[in-house]
């Protein structure tokens, strides 16, 4: 019965190993791809492709990694087989659980450093758990844990760090005094010499210094290595020189022969480094199964010794594991999002959104790294700084050319760099962190870039810092985590794993594959090249907010008036997501008038002016969308405070009329939709009198309040939020009037209908509303003797004059002209 469960489970660890792979794959994937595609040197299949097939080729170099999970961080010879199995299930358990974790959101993290505490964190306990309720003192638990290995391996991995970054930015400084940005000049007489450097590096680190632990690789053919060391060296050198530069003459380009190369590599290390943290428990628990069903006749408490033993894992199974790695990215969106997230930190280009917001620590760093650079500006002599300084002149950016996060020569840094010192690490058998080393290097070689100008700097720093804390916050989490799935599983025995188990594929299944995330509309938006593409990204993508923004006013003033403080924290929590979303959508105006800036005609041609027009309207849209996303977070936020202080909660008129507010407001959204589908001037007019309407009401509330006050002895925190809520209401109505006949006006230029001409236009404006509020954006609609409606230029209302803003691009360039 006992072989029966334990075979259950190494079968259960298997396929929990290929979960681990597509978990891990998916961290891991921004490590060998971001170079590649931040450069865009091919089609997104073709690096796939080649990335692809250095994974493959890479696992089948894994087999010496292996021993790190069957002896390097434990003396197997002192556990049973019981305990050993048990700390195996524990570890693949926590370590599927925590990469899910970290790459739902997004943030990249080591495999390595999760891995290695976790067999830390599982084998303590099973230590202590050997040692408790004996005469052996706690102190007995280091017997059992090889600490000077463990040692060496997370001295290693921190080492990285520091050696990476350096590494990165020294050769990319190095690089680009040589190259400069203008490297289609030099490239003619340093292409050839620079790519056989880069490919015989690779040749040499990946292929013969890799070859040792290959599991096909027989002793004769690494003698003939040795022996002819010099001659392959240097044949591949002269070769691969030979071959660039021939590239070079025939106008091709040499470094997307290195790049692909470079992407090839690092997936290779990544595979040949990296496999084991995946695989290498379950392998090694089969392996242990294999052993102890063949020779411990049934006996629990039979010592694993056999796990010392040097062994070679079969081609077969690294060959299947190389196999689901592949697989994995080609179908893991998560793949692409962590991606993203490395080359938005490494990125050249500043001004769009950062991926990190700004942190305290990124700012003191900032402030001492300015003062750290006019120090060292001071001392460097003026003909060297003159030097520099023109090696480092960047090109102008070529109209109708898209701006890439970095160039060709410092991809190539990143890529031969990080998988040079990879190969390093895996030829003496070090599970060296291939997410350290990618990352710094890259932030190593966009530092000496100055990739890091004022204008990025905080949150490139910021990024770092959150993401090396990810790290150690992995180790932390998974030493945690490992030691107490043990614990459950050393009381409740292998039937919790078996339980366990299931419970992780379901969860890991719903997160990856059923849960559906909300990140397409901004997607849509920012690829959207035109003006009825725009339309379209906006029209779909408004009412959503309205919807969730109302839901989110009614829920909490549900829990506000139950006196629910965990119900409102969850609300605020949900408009602050809401209003952060609005917000990345809202910053896509800039990229699209980056990417439009670059194709535009000249400015008389209305096509030229139709697409200003459309962009300023888009900006319009968000901006007022996402003051009424501030409004809602601010009342909540408010109405937390109001709760969590435990103030009275009013009652009576004043709650009826704020559920009766809300009611119109939701009537008002309705009405609102109904001028998407008929846009006329009836609907129109009818909305207008409707928000005018709810703007009265709204006045009349806070008049009202004044005799509610002295009548029902409300209290001063009750007045200030019925307040806050009646001032919610009032924003939520005009910027939803704004809103819509701001995109109205959007598609009334992108279709044609009419092209905001107010010179044309003899328009007597009112306003929307009485509000006295800072940066308010309201728009004024009147009807004409035609019953046709005309939209004017937002206007502010600062007590209670009216100030017309600047307007549209094609109606002042129609000024001009007349």
């Amino acid at each position: 019965m006992f072989e029966a469960i334990v075979l259950v489970l190494v079968v259960m660890l298997m396929l929990l190993a290929t979960l681990d792979l597509f978990v891990g794959v998916s961290n891991d994937a921004a490590n060998f791809l971001n170079s590649a595609v931040g450069t865009r040197i091919a089609p997104l299949f073709v690096i796939m492709l080649v990335a692809s097939v250095g994974v493959l080729c890479g696992a089948t170099f894994s087999s010496g990694m292996m021993e790190v999970a069957r002896k390097g961080m434990l003396f197997p010879e002192l556990f049973s087989f019981e305990e050993i199995m048990l700390i195996f299930a524990a570890v693949m358990i926590s370590d599927v659980l925590l990469l899910n974790l970290f790459n739902s959101f997004g943030l990249p993290t080591s495999t390595t450093v999760s891995i290695v505490f976790e067999l830390l964190g599982a084998a303590t306990f099973a230590s202590f758990y050997k040692v408790y309720g004996t005469d052996l003192p706690l102190s007995d638990i280091f017997y059992f844990i090889k600490l000077d290995r463990t040692a060496t391996i997370v001295s290693a991995i921190l080492l990285s760090v520091v050696l990476a970054f350096i590494t990165g930015m020294v050769v990319q400084f190095i690089c680009r005094l040589l190259f400069t940005f203008r490297f289609d000049r030099t490239i003619g007489y340093l292409g050839g010499v620079f790519c056989g450097l880069s490919l015989t590096a690779i040749s040499y680190f990946l292929v013969i210094k890799g070859a040792k632990g290959a599991s096909f690789m027989k002793p004769e053919y690494l003698d003939f290595i040795d022996t002819h060391f010099n001659t392959i060296m240097w044949g591949l050198f002269i070769g691969f020189s030979l071959l660039g530069q021939i590239i070079v003459l025939l106008k091709g380009n040499v470094f997307k022969l290195i790049i692909l190369a470079g992407t090839f590599a690092l997936a290779f290390s990544f595979a040949g480094n990296d496999l084991v943290n995946f695989v290498g428990v379950p392998l090694a628990a089969l392996d242990s199964y294999e052993f102890w069903s063949a020779n411990a006749m049934g006996d629990k408490s039979f010592l694993m010794s056999h796990l010392n033993e040097d062994n070679v894992t079969s081609t077969f199974w690294l060959f299947l594991a190389g196999s689901v790695m592949c697989l994995t990215l080609w179908i893991s969106k998560k793949a692409r999002q962590v991606v993203q997230t490395s080359i938005n930190l490494s990125s050249s280009t500043s001004g769009s959104r950062e991926q990190f917001g700004a942190s305290t620590i990124g700012r003191i760093i900032t402030r001492m790294g300015l003062g750290v650079s006019r120090a060292v500006y001071r001392t460097v002599p003026n003909n060297s700084a003159k030097f520099i300084r023109h090696r480092y002149r960047q090109p102008a950016v070529v109209k109708g050319q898209d701006r890439l996060p970095f160039d060709y020569v410092r991809a190539s840094v990143n890529l031969v760099v990080a998988a040079t010192l990879i190969s390093v690490a895996t030829s003496l058998k070090l599970p060296l962190s291939t997410t350290y080393v990618c990352f710094m290097v890259a932030m190593g070689s966009s530092f000496a870039d100055g990739a890091w100008d004022r204008e990025s700097a905080v949150y490139r720093i910021s990024g770092v810092v959150t993401v090396i804390a990810g790290w150690f916050l992995t180790g932390i989490s998974a030493f945690s985590f490992a030691a107490f799935i043990n614990f459950i599983l050393c009381n409740l025995g292998f039937y919790a794993a078996l339980f366990l188990i299931p419970c992780v594929f379901a969860l890991i299944i719903y997160t990856n594959f059923i849960r559906k995330t909300q990140t397409a509309a901004v997607s849509s938006i920012l690829s959207a090249k035109s003006d009825r593409e725009i339309l379209n990204s906006v029209a779909s993508t408004v009412p959503s907010y309205y919807e969730k923004e109302i839901t989110c006013i009614k829920t909490a003033l549900d829990a506000f008036f139950e006196d629910n403080e965990f119900g409102l924290r969850k609300v605020r929590n949900k408009a602050s997501n809401i209003a952060d979303a609005i917000s990345i959508e809202r910053s896509a105006y800039y990229s699209l008038a980056v990417g439009s800036e670059q194709k535009l005609l000249p400015v008389k041609n209305q096509a030229t002016s139709s697409t200003n027009d459309a962009k300023f309207f888009f900006y319009l849209v968000f901006s007022n969308l996402r003051e009424a996303s501030k409004s809602v977070h601010y009342a909540l936020d408010q109405a937390v405070n109001h709760v969590a202080n435990r103030h009275t909660i009013f009652g009576g008129a004043m709650k009826d009329s704020l559920f009766d507010l809300v009611k119109r407001i939701d009537r008002l959204v309705d009405d609102l939709r109904a001028i998407e589908t008929k846009q006329s001037a009836s609907n129109v007019e009818s909305v207008v009198k409707h928000a005018k309407k709810l703007n009265r009401d709204i006045d009349k509330c806070q008049m009202e309040l004044v005799s509610i006050i002295g009548r029902e002895h409300v209290s001063m925190h009750s007045s200030e939020m019925y307040l806050t809520f009646l001032q919610c209401m009032r924003d939520l109505a005009n910027r939803y009037v704004a809103v819509s006949m701001q995109e109205r006006a959007l598609a009334e230029i992108v279709l044609g209908k009419s092209h905001l001409d107010e010179a044309d236009s003899q328009v007597q404006s009112s306003s929307l509303a009485t509000a006295f509020r800072e940066d308010r954006e309201d728009i004024s609609i009147s009807s004409s003797d035609n019953n046709d409606s005309e939209i004017v230029a937002p206007s502010y209302e600062d007590d209670g004059e009216m100030i017309i803003l600047p307007k549209s691009p094609a109606a002042i360039e129609q000024e001009k002209n007349s």
